[in-house]
């Protein structure tokens, strides 16, 4: 019979009989596909034996109900909500969704097989019409099995998501105990690289035919998935679109492997990020991550490299640039040479060139004698010598409180009157 002359409601036939004949001893049927899954399909033999014993069957079981169902025109609402359950579970299971998949397209083949082992060329106008059903039935039990595992695993994410939050918003105050990880669901490490992040703006996040916010948060997702990617859910992060604080077991990322876990971070956010981070116990980690971002503005005024920065690497700027009056002594003993910025800029090249004055001259495009001359003109009007260690160490120092303070004053005033478009921007 045509296809067109067929009720839409009415099961097809093959070879005079019902489409889903061969299908309908649905218990057997499905204990015999279970048992080539695990002939054929090796990521099967993987898979528990109470779960290939108990859900795979059932489901396998419950896959024929509703290819029978759908292809008798009957009600498939039940069969759909199970099917759903089942894949939800393998979701928590953990069981990959294409062994999933490549079990439920092997057992359609032989299913097919099954409905055509007897046809005939006079049963070509049912085929056609057979085919189109078996389509369909691939399609709905492929995308529930595919919602229900996406919609479970993005719950499960979400879950975390909290748990790991809570976590180390305790750690952060100090709070934390053994009690609320076990309700978190995730271990304490024995101790953490506590890392302060800078994410300075994407590009794209001033270009004006762009929605810098979505620019913002898609380079954030990045991060988090490096993070993931490189750590698992042993990492711990609590971060908005500018950065923020990540707790990274020791465990999971050496010391010697830091500089490379940053550089990583850099290339998923596709800007060059800063990072500075300081080591500490669980009960330790308030303190180092005040320190790791005390340390982290200090790099970020001094319009340090971007990269890692640790504490034993700029323990004097670090100090030197704490609040206090020795900062503001040190700044004022450059003050004489505010009234001669050639005098200052040579002095600051010259730190930066390590004292070699052939490249400070070559730099300032000047010659060799002439920076000799500025820097006695340096030691005359500051009473400090820059070709003594004294001198130096007090001319060095005062360049640091200066720069710190001047560029965070000028940064103050930037963020008062020019606030970035995204700054505000945060991470659920």
């Amino acid at each position: 019979m045509a296809e067109s002359a067929r009720p839409v409601d009415v099961p097809p036939t093959l070879a005079g009989h019902h489409v889903t004949s061969p299908l309908r001893d649905v218990r057997t049927l499905s204990r015999k596909m279970v048992g080539h899954f695990l002939d054929t399909v090796v990521a099967c033999r993987t898979m528990p034996t109470d779960a290939i014993s108990g859900d795979f069957t059932a489901t396998t079981r419950l896959c024929l109900e509703l290819a029978v169902a759908m292809f008798d025109g009957a009600d498939t609402g039940e069969q759909i909500a199970r099917l759903e359950d089942a894949a939800a579970g393998w979701a928590r299971e953990g069981i990959p969704l294409g062994v999933i998949h490549h079990a439920v397209h092997e057992g359609f083949r032989l299913g097919v097989d099954l409905v055509q082992a007897h046809l005939t060329a006079a049963d070509l106008e049912d085929i056609k019409l057979a085919s189109r059903r078996q389509i369909d039935v691939l399609e709905i039990i492929t995308a529930t099995i595919s919602d229900a595992y996406v919609r479970e695993l993005r719950a499960a994410a979400g879950e975390h998501h909290h748990a790991a939050h809570t976590l180390i918003t305790a750690l952060l105050s100090g709070h934390s105990t053994s009690t609320m990880a076990r309700e978190c669901g995730i271990d304490i490490a024995p101790s953490y690289h506590v890392v302060a992040l800078a994410l300075p703006p994407h590009p794209d996040e001033h270009d004006p035919t762009l929605d810098g916010r979505v620019v913002a948060r898609r380079k954030l997702r990045r991060v988090q998935a490096a993070l993931a990617a490189r750590c698992g859910e042993a990492v711990l992060s609590l971060l908005s679109v500018d950065g923020g604080t990540i707790l990274v077991p020791t465990t999971s990322v050496a010391d010697a492997e830091l500089d490379e876990f940053v550089e990583a971070l850099s290339a998923a956010a596709g800007v060059a990020v800063t990072a500075t981070v300081v080591g500490a116990a669980p009960e330790g980690v308030p303190e180092a991550a005040n320190q790791a971002h005390q340390l982290l503005d200090t790099v970020q005024h001094l319009r340090t490299r971007p990269g890692l920065h640790r504490l034993d690497d700029l323990a004097v700027e670090y100090q030197i640039t704490r609040p206090g009056p020795g900062r503001e002594v040190l700044g004022a003993l450059l003050a004489p040479l505010d009234a001669h910025p050639e005098l200052l800029q040579t002095l600051t090249r010259h730190l930066a060139n390590n004292l070699n004055r052939r490249l400070t001259a070559r730099d300032l495009h000047v010659h060799a004698n002439t920076v000799d001359y500025r820097l006695k003109r340096i030691a005359q009007l500051t009473g400090f010598d820059p070709s003594t260690p004294g001198g130096l160490w007090y001319l060095r120092s005062a360049i640091v409180a200066r720069t710190y303070t001047t560029n965070r004053a000028r940064d103050a005033r930037g963020r008062g009157t020019v606030r970035g478009p995204n700054r505000g921007a945060k991470s659920s």
